[in-house]
């Protein structure tokens, strides 16, 4: 197993870590002091070396933050995780916060009316994030003070940062050398009078040098740092327990391998302009080059777009490991169907979909930790169920099941809402909502030049109609045996990145009652060109192109509700999941298949 079902959060350990933290506070002159979930890369997922916020607070969340002053400690979440949170910390001691709509600065404004410094690591904050919340504090009197990070002074048994050895990664997957790679940014580079980029986020670096890591679960990615030179050569700023020969023979002589304690030296070094992303660059590196003198600019991670515009051997692959990945599902779903409803858990529902992916022989890990929440648990988006919460599944429940796998050629992600025996009437009106807004999505044809923000709003619609709506946006971009959560790219009302062809991205609307029953539905899909059709007269549209081929559960759906285009979709995506799942399912999993997929 990959997943394991252990109880990471420590609620009983937060008090007294919070007093711990606050005498540290107190003796460095600090009125507060920041806590985020992030580490030097920027990451959504951390290393247990870097988990300090779970470690402070007890809240597991992928997303979210602490600020502490002297009789508060905020835990800033989002929609996704506020029920959890408040389940996961200490409220005597600890205040979930929502966030974003309550800003962290008006939070500090309203808590320090007379004033203060607050402390923050320079690693794992970047120059955006503190350049707009000095902004936001203007006239306060609260000033914003980088320091040493407080918690690894009071955190005495935290593990040491991982060791996961680095590998190459196919070109013919990837559709490009990264020699070719690293020319074609090193040009772009030069163009705008830039010596060097600075790169942060492991992925990009991955990505840029067809490489593979293994220190963080579920990502398989390095943590290293980059300073790419307008030449094309590349400085690799990582442990050199991880590169082996086979590796060093990979990245050839123009790419050289530093140990990570080399970075600041080399930064100090560089004779600029250096390109720095605002949106990724811890503070710490701004620091360096400014104490140094050397010159820099702002501009975008070089390695962002490209990475998310999917060459066509990337799509190729995405495409076969989806296929793979799909018929792994489906015979899970067989599976499933024979349970009768009080005799399964939520774990076995884990463990058994796990089986079905590892029995592929090509799965290398599950994509991020499977969510298989039942009942009220399908309520909360992120649930992750642990030995304590696991839930038997009764009559009448949902089950929102959503996962994926880490192939070699590709990233998948999936969600299916089952029920468990017979739904209501408000659990099928609510779903066939939420499936009328996946396929609007779907089917969409749209002007070239928009984003996330211009196109959410379609998967949100039927759901609007019936006063109801998800918090949480509608689709992330994912990568290619990369990280599961990839932008710039979303589906969401804030994202103002255009959509252009190649760019993977989750069409996944839900719904949710707190305390009763979840649903959500999500292929993945990819940007494309779209065909004029016939009678228009309206050139250079893009549409979506489905990834994903598992059935959606009939069971569940209002067909009084469906209009006959969207019927028609459904007919004929379950055509296409039988045409390509089909063949590669075993006997009684292509029987479940033809019955799952009959016509409305």
């Amino acid at each position: 197993m990959f997943q394991s079902f252990d109880d990471t959060a420590s609620p009983d350990q937060g008090p007294p870590r919070l007093k711990r933290l606050r005498t540290v506070m107190a003796n460095k002159g600090l009125a507060g002091y920041l806590v985020p979930r992030a580490d030097a890369h920027q990451g959504e997922y951390v290393a247990p070396c870097d988990d300090r916020l779970a470690w402070l607070t007890g809240f597991t969340g992928s997303a979210g933050f602490c600020a502490v002053v002297a009789d508060k400690a905020g835990v800033f979440v989002d929609g996704r995780y506020r029920v959890q949170a408040k389940v996961q910390v200490d409220t005597r001691h600890f205040t979930p916060v929502d966030w974003p709509e309550i800003k962290l600065a008006d939070w500090l404004k309203d808590h320090l009316p007379q004033g203060g410094i607050v402390g923050f690591d320079p690693w794992h904050y970047t120059a955006e994030q503190i350049e707009v919340l000095e902004k936001a504090l203007t006239g306060s009197g609260i000033t914003l003070q980088p320091t040493e990070n407080l918690i690894d002074r009071i955190w005495p048994d935290q593990p040491a940062p991982p060791q996961g050895a680095i590998t190459p990664y196919p070109a013919d997957l990837a559709g490009n050398t990264h020699d070719a790679k690293r020319t074609r940014l090193a040009a772009s580079l030069k163009d705008a009078g830039h010596e060097s980029a600075v790169i942060t986020p492991p992925d990009s670096i991955a990505w840029l040098l067809n490489i593979r890591g293994r220190d963080i679960p579920r990502n398989p990615v390095a943590h290293a740092f980059a300073i790419l030179h307008d030449n094309g050569h590349l400085t690799l700023f990582t442990d050199p327990a991880k590169v082996d020969d086979t590796l060093r023979a990979h990245l050839g002589d123009d790419v050289v391998v530093r140990p990570p304690h080399a970075f600041g030296p080399g930064l100090r070094s560089l004779t600029g302009p250096v390109r720095l992303d605002k949106t990724s660059v811890p503070l710490w590196v701004v620091q360096q080059l400014d104490d140094a003198g050397v010159a820099h600019h702002w501009g975008d991670d070089p390695c962002v777009m490209p990475k998310a515009c999917k060459t066509d051997a990337e799509i190729a692959a995405t495409r076969a490991a989806h296929l793979r990945d799909g018929a792994a599902v489906c015979e899970f779903l067989a599976w499933f169907d024979d349970q009768p409803a009080g005799t399964i858990t939520e774990i076995d529902v884990i463990t058994k979909l796990e089986e079905c992916r590892a029995a592929t022989g090509k799965l290398l890990d599950i994509s991020f930790d499977t969510i298989a929440g039942s009942g009220p648990h399908g309520a909360l988006a992120h649930y992750r169920v642990t030995h304590k919460t696991n839930r038997t599944l009764q009559d009448g429940d949902l089950l929102v099941l959503d996962g994926g796998g880490q192939y070699l050629d590709g990233t998948t992600d999936i969600t299916r809402t089952l029920p468990v025996g017979t739904p209501g009437a408000d659990e099928t009106a609510a779903f066939t909502r939420v499936l009328q807004g996946m396929i609007a999505m779907s089917r969409l044809r749209f002007p070239k030049g928009l984003a996330g923000r211009d196109l959410d709003v379609i998967a949100r619609y039927p759901l609007w109609l019936a006063d109801q709506d998800y918090n949480h946006g509608t689709g992330h971009g994912v990568g290619v045996h990369l990280c599961v959560h990839e932008g710039p790219q979303r589906l969401s009302r804030i994202s103002e990145v255009p959509f252009r062809p190649g760019m993977i991205v989750s069409n996944e609307p839900g719904y949710y009652r707190e305390g009763a029953f979840g649903i959500r539905i999500e292929n993945l899909l990819v940007v494309k060109e779209a065909d004029k059709l016939p009678g228009g007269d309206v050139d250079g549209k893009f549409c979506f192109e489905t990834l994903n081929f598992v059935p959606i559960d009939r069971r569940l759906i209002r067909i009084d509700m469906l209009s006959l285009p969207e019927r028609d979709w459904l007919n004929s995506y379950h055509a296409a999941c039988r045409d390509k799942i089909g063949p590669r399912l075993s006997q009684p999993a292509r029987l479940w298949l033809a019955q799952a997929t009959e016509l409305l």
